[in-house]
């Protein structure tokens, strides 16, 4: 296993030290300083804009049409504004409340579009290009603000109305000139952003919440030493960067608990429940454990733990398998684990009709083999990108925060089970059959024990050796004395920024 330190979160690097000392600070600093705004759909103000916006678009279509307009006029005047007024509305409505930052790529598409119209109307290339150079700072600075990196929002807004009113009023005087009527269709759109701004606010919760660069999935870790991120280009898959652990643990005290919990009326509660119970326990010590990587940047799904299981949908030989997928949280004790875990299991046996995994799957298998190599190429390179809809990350099985699967039902030990390259799934652990063992003594008593094998694949890009190491150590702990599983943390440890 890679034996690389990160800087942040275990012993000080020589290689790294300046780096930690000048730059760390001062990115601390900001992150600090971050401050989420969002729109609320109960704001007057947020449907106001909304109004204003979808008003300039039926005003710009109705002017030109009137007026007649040719393919150019038609792309630059209606089709790009259009585009991109109904885009922010969208994305304020729909997506507001938690992705408000979102709204800057239509803002961005504003800009260009007065940027575009300035350069067409200017007498003097000199104006023209202050122009453009005064939008793009414009958007520039709305990015930021609702980034939630500028730390106060007032004068923020008041220099992003002066960028627009500006050309408001070149725009106005252009119209004057040539004898146009007064462009409404401008003053609509421009007002209806700025009163998108005045209507945002900034969330108090104390909660984390997302801005660019993070996915639907995670939240990306920023403060890496800078070899991580080029380590991710050298090592780009994910089976090829995994390395593997083989371990076996005494089973005599999990075997009592077990039966002590079965007595507490826990039916059903097992080796799984005991094992997944004992891995959500260590990610809420050591949360970087709960990393993923895609597009060779690293996220972590902080309190989010996404556990994937193959079940059989029914106990005979000849039922079909299926997966479930669970959300665990570190607050999890064992009795939390087992019902959510058998309540997941029970939809399914009880579900008559296919899951919606099994549904999706069974779409992709009508795909010719030529065609479905080329779907699942895109479907890799949305991933890349964070394109997939939510709802196929909530299927798939690929995308989670640790596989398990029992061979003990089997008859043999635990399996070094690969990692899949397609997805971001970095953890796999399976465990094996029981085995009994003779062992003696200090006194040189000779002692029946009853053992069990397990193996965990981990993807070693995600975190060190040295963290991967202290972590498995608290599971084989945990395995030990399982009682502890019983009582919720005293802690729950938060990843870095």
């Amino acid at each position: 296993m890679s034996q690389r330190v990160l800087f942040l979160q275990n012993g000080p690097d020589p290689g790294t030290f300046l780096l930690r000392k000048r730059f760390v600070p001062w990115y601390n600093g900001r992150m600090n300083k971050r401050v989420s705004y969002y729109a609320s759909r109960r704001n007057v103000l947020t449907w106001l804009a909304a109004l204003l916006l979808i008003g300039s678009v039926i005003a710009r279509i109705a002017f030109f049409c009137e007026k007649g307009a040719d393919c150019s006029t038609v792309w630059l005047r209606i089709v790009l504004p259009a585009f991109a007024a109904i885009l922010f509305c969208l994305r304020m409505l729909l997506d507001g409340q938690e992705h408000f930052y979102k709204t800057s790529f239509p803002v961005f598409l504003m800009a260009v579009y007065f940027g575009v119209c300035a350069v067409c109307n200017a007498t003097l290339f000199r104006i023209a290009l202050l122009y453009c150079v005064l939008l793009f700072a414009a958007w520039l600075l709305y990015r930021m603000v609702v980034g939630g990196h500028h730390p106060r929002l007032g004068p923020a807004l008041w220099l992003v109305l002066a960028a627009f009113a500006s050309f408001l009023v070149y725009d106005v005087r252009h119209a004057v000139r040539r004898g146009d009527v007064f462009p409404l269709y401008d003053a609509l759109m421009v007002v209806g952003v700025l009163f998108a701004l005045f209507c945002l606010r900034e969330h108090n919760d104390g909660k984390y919440h997302p801005t660019f660069g993070d996915r639907k999935d995670g939240r990306r870790v920023r403060q890496l030493n800078p070899i991580t991120r080029v380590a991710n280009y050298i090592m780009p898959n994910r089976n090829g960067a995994s390395n593997s652990l083989q371990e076996r643990v005494e089973i005599s005290e999990i075997e009592r608990y077990i039966r002590a919990k079965r007595r507490d009326g826990l039916t059903g509660f097992g080796m799984t429940e005991v094992f997944l119970a004992a891995y959500v326990r260590i990610i809420s010590q050591f949360p970087a454990a709960n990393r993923f990587l895609s597009g060779q940047t690293i996220y972590s799904r902080d309190e989010d733990i996404q556990f994937c299981m193959v079940i059989k949908k029914e106990m005979t030989k000849e039922a079909p398998d299926t997966i479930i997928k669970l959300h665990l949280n570190p607050h999890d004790t064992a009795k939390e684990v087992y019902e959510k875990f058998h309540a997941a299991v029970e939809e399914v046996h009880n579900t008559p009709l296919n899951s919606t995994l099994d549904n999706v799957a069974r779409y992709f298998n009508y795909v010719p083999g030529l065609a479905l190599k080329f779907v699942i190429w895109l479907l890799k390179t949305m991933d890349y990108f964070d394109l997939l809809p939510r709802f196929l990350l909530e299927v798939s099985p690929f995308h989670g925060s640790v596989f398990f699967t029992s061979m003990a039902s089997l008859g043999i030990p635990a399996i070094v089970h690969h990692l899949y390259d397609f997805g971001n799934l970095p953890v796999f652990c399976a465990f094996g059959t029981k085995t009994r063992a003779r062992e003696t003594d200090s006194e040189g008593q000779v002692n029946e024990r009853k053992y069990m094998t397990y193996s965990f694949n981990i993807d070693e890009r995600i975190v060190d050796g040295f963290y991967y190491a202290e972590a498995l150590k608290q599971f084989n702990r945990l395995l030990r004395r399982p009682d502890q599983l019983d009582t919720p943390p005293a802690e729950i440890k938060r990843d870095i920024d």
